[in-house]
């Protein structure tokens, strides 16, 4: 069967804290996407902030293993902040389970770090025009998919603030590292709360890490 032209043009960013493979990540993309930019991150923090500085960012290829990152905090960080844009998982992790969890966060799709480089290019091509690359499926829980969509709600900030608690830090720690007031940590928290249907800290903390996020894969 004759494969389809290859989709052309937009900017992918490739977060990922190895060069080579962002060098190999790279290669992948431009044979896929003919015209494509290129933006690169090494830390979650970078992947965030050049993504939404992106105008026409139509793709991101996301290692779940990467500075800043726990569990599935980088693909709920970049979906929160660029909502409307596919996010393929491109990683070393192990597990079927891990790869399905992943969509759970908005990933499209999820592919080895040891997989051919034209099965990574065929991933690419199919994330940049809607379709979803196969990925396994994972068994149904209610519970869990409905506490999913709640945190896919949550906004960039509040998310980094839900992180700031799982790590157990004070709220005037949570304003340093986010140069923003206690009174505003304040103010996300009780939001993050109103979304995620719980009633103090502890139990958002719980439900956040009962879907992975700070929790390292």
């Amino acid at each position: 069967m004759e494969r389809e032209k290859a989709p052309r043009g937009g900017t992918i960013l490739i977060a990922d804290d190895h060069p080579l493979f962002r060098q190999a990540m790279t290669m992948a993309a431009e044979q896929a996407v003919p015209g494509c930019k290129i933006v690169e991150a090494a830390t979650l923090d970078d992947a965030v902030a050049k993504a939404a500085a992106a105008e026409d960012l139509s793709l991101i290829l996301l290692d779940l293993k990467m500075p800043g990152a726990t569990g599935f905090s980088g693909v709920a960080m970049l979906h929160a902040e660029r909502p409307q844009v596919p996010i393929l998982v491109v990683s070393g992790a192990d597990g079927q389970s891990v790869a399905a969890e992943a969509r759970r966060f908005g990933a499209v799709g999820f592919i080895g770090k040891d997989q051919d480089l034209s099965i990574i290019e065929s991933a690419i091509a199919d994330a940049i025009e809607g379709r979803s690359p196969p990925m396994p499926l994972v068994a149904a829980n209610d519970d869990v998919d409905e506490m999913a969509g709640k945190v896919a709600q949550l906004t960039p900030t509040q998310l980094r603030v839900l992180l700031g608690v799982l790590d157990g830090r004070l709220n005037k720690q949570i304003a340093f590292d986010l140069d923003i007031t206690e009174a505003t940590v304040k103010a996300h928290m009780t939001a993050v709360m109103s979304k995620l249907g719980v009633q103090n800290r502890t139990q958002a903390a719980l439900a956040a890490r009962a879907l992975g996020i700070g929790v390292p894969h």
